[in-house]
């Protein structure tokens, strides 16, 4: 093995053992999250551990507890608005109102209940947006490929600038599923897709899972944080005595019950159908997220058009009664 070789799989192995510390973050923050733990978890000793996150996040773990702690924060107040905000407070591990109040304020630049009250408003200006932005793209395509604009559910000759689309949702309780992944650290949008086709699909069909469904899973809102340190990971369903091997990781995705969007566009049209599916359709339907991840699910003969780069998926956003 060539020395350059060696030191891509060694790096590759590093990112397998920090990506499992992220997920254990993510999913104990409302608990004490001592080094000495987490570089359980990693598999280094207590003492290296620190200097390793810092080198490979680019943030101490004081820092990245805090910003991880404070983003999740931000969108439990925003999607659940009868949670009280000390409760939130608790649920990602600040042991008091005030000293969360402290820190939110020092993050976003305004108190808890402030983000809460400034959410419909916020959300408004971001439907706009990426409505004006999607409609610039399709203008844009339309004019570069006559007859080869985009041919997303948002895109339909119906659909006029000033006519709002409909999205169809359906409450389906879905079953669990063990994947395999590999994660994208990135902006959301254009990397993501070169990532599934240039890394992931690559290495699923060297591991013989060319026919499994697969997921998609963003793990960051991106209407909080920083974009250059969003996680997407691209995954595959595999069987219980499937054993992952560096770079890839292993999750459970929960199974209950989902509000269910079918998708039918390119690259493009996602963003647009997330932010449909989550600042205009989620509001109104009475229900609310949990804790579990949102995902997108490509089933293996979904359906995919090489000439306009259209695919086939379902948006799943796990909910439940305010």
């Amino acid at each position: 093995m060539k020395p350059s070789d060696s030191n891509r799989v060694h790096s590759l192995a590093y990112a397998q053992r920090m990506n499992k510390v992220l997920d254990h973050i993510d999913r104990h923050l409302d608990q004490a999250l001592d080094l000495p733990v987490l570089a359980e978890v990693a598999h280094f000793s207590a003492f290296h551990f620190h200097r390793l996150f810092a080198a490979w996040t680019g943030e101490t773990l004081g820092d990245y507890l805090r910003r991880r702690r404070l983003e999740v924060a931000a969108v439990h107040l925003a999607n659940n608005p009868r949670r009280p905000v000390l409760d939130v407070a608790l649920a990602v591990g600040f042991g008091s109102g005030e000293a969360f109040a402290r820190a939110f304020k020092l993050r976003f630049g305004c108190t808890p209940s402030a983000w809460r009250e400034q959410t419909p408003q916020r959300w408004a200006d971001e439907l706009q947006a990426v409505r004006a932005v999607a409609r610039d793209s399709n203008l844009g395509q339309a004019d570069s490929k006559p007859g080869q604009a985009a041919s997303g559910p948002f895109n339909h000759p119906e659909n006029s600038s000033n006519q709002e689309p409909s999205m169809e949702v359906k409450l389906n309780t879905l079953p669990g599923a063990r994947v395999a992944y590999l994660r994208h650290t990135g902006p959301y949008g254009p990397s993501v897709g070169r990532f599934w086709a240039e890394t992931f699909f690559p290495w699923r069909a060297a591991q013989g899972l060319g026919h499994a469904p697969c997921y998609g899973i963003g793990h960051d809102d991106p209407s909080v944080g920083d974009p250059a340190k969003f996680r997407y990971d691209a995954c595959v369903e595999v069987p219980a005595d499937y054993v992952a091997k560096s770079p890839a990781g292993i999750t459970d995705l929960p199974g209950g019950r989902y509000a269910v969007a079918a998708f039918y566009g390119t690259g493009a049209d996602i963003s647009l159908a997330w932010t449909e599916f989550l600042r205009d359709w989620l509001p109104a339907s009475g229900l609310e997220p949990d804790g579990r991840p949102c995902y997108e699910y490509y089933p293996a003969d979904g359906r995919y058009d090489p000439a306009t780069g259209a695919f086939e998926c379902q948006l799943c956003l796990p909910v439940r009664a305010r």
